[in-house]
């Protein structure tokens, strides 16, 4: 019998100067745990002059986890806070009640070609949270756990995993590790938490007798054993979390249990009562 229950692969969304593969929601599969939102961005190339220009934005009722395996980006928002966000370090945005950032290109980097290659993803707040004030964090990649298994190496970017906890804050139970896996290793996939999936990046595993081709999303079985084998050199994330036992609905940039909630928030970000991002008088208008 299958461990897995649902294999998902991205849709292309188009963002404007590049494109992403969007893995969830998926219309079979909206959450796991708590991930409600998962983008892989990349790998992009950007010519000198050019440069990554997300226009500000709203949020509510979540957290934005920003994760880069390669290039830069920086963030601003509705706080006052200015970062740039570099590969390997976790940047963690509680929306709560409402924030506004965007995420460009600084001048500087747009002076030299690079790359820009990352996964953006969104965690649900449980619904006790779900009005909380708005924070960011950064942290830095020298401050998360990293540890090897055998052979395979792992960073754990939020949450507890395989004995390790990252200092990111969070507000239910998940785990979210990046796993660099050699051909012929294995590991475990975490079993203390009621939804699990991973995220290949690159390469080719095998689960059971199922094959998983690169940048395709394979979701478990509650409870089951799962052993991963790298067939090639494997990039991936493992994710998931306790079920939060809400419907959540889904508007945009705006997610909560409450539909009205979410008209609220309309109506907020049409008004402009959301905030505004110090220094960066453009913005995303809703969607229609």
């Amino acid at each position: 019998m299958s461990v897995i229950s649902l294999i998902i692969s991205p849709r292309v969304k188009n963002l404007g100067d590049f494109t992403v593969g969007r893995v969830l929601p998926f219309a079979k599969r909206h959450m796991v745990g708590p991930f409600i939102f998962l983008d892989h961005m990349g790998p992009a190339e950007f010519e000198a002059g050019h440069g990554m220009d997300v226009r500000p934005h709203p949020h509510i009722g979540l957290a934005t986890v920003t994760y880069l395996f390669e290039g830069n980006m920086y963030h601003r928002d509705s706080l006052g806070s200015e970062q740039e966000i570099l590969a390997g370090a976790v940047n963690w945005m509680t929306a709560g009640r409402g924030i506004v950032h965007s995420e460009r290109s600084s001048p500087e980097q747009r002076r030299q070609n690079r790359t820009l290659h990352g996964l953006q993803s969104w965690v649900a707040l449980p619904k006790e949270f779900e009005e909380v004030e708005p924070e960011f964090h950064h942290h830095a990649a020298d401050t998360l756990p990293t540890f090897d298994i055998g052979q395979v190496a792992l960073k754990l970017i939020a949450g507890s995993a395989y004995g390790h906890t990252a200092p990111v804050k969070i507000f239910s139970p998940l785990f979210y590790v990046e796993a660099k896996m050699p051909a012929g290793s294995q590991l475990q996939v975490p079993a203390e938490y009621a939804e699990r999936a991973l995220y290949l990046i690159s390469g080719e595993l095998r689960i059971g007798d199922e094959t998983i081709q690169q940048r395709s999303m394979p979701v478990f079985e509650e409870g089951a054993a799962v052993t991963i084998t790298a067939s090639s050199d494997a990039h991936l994330v493992l994710l998931g979390g306790a079920t939060l036992p809400e419907q959540r609905y889904i508007f945009w940039n705006f997610v909560s249990t409450s539909e009205a909630r979410i008209e609220q928030a309309k109506d907020d970000w049409k008004a402009g009562r959301l905030g505004k991002v110090p220094g960066d008088d453009e913005f995303i208008p809703l969607p229609d």
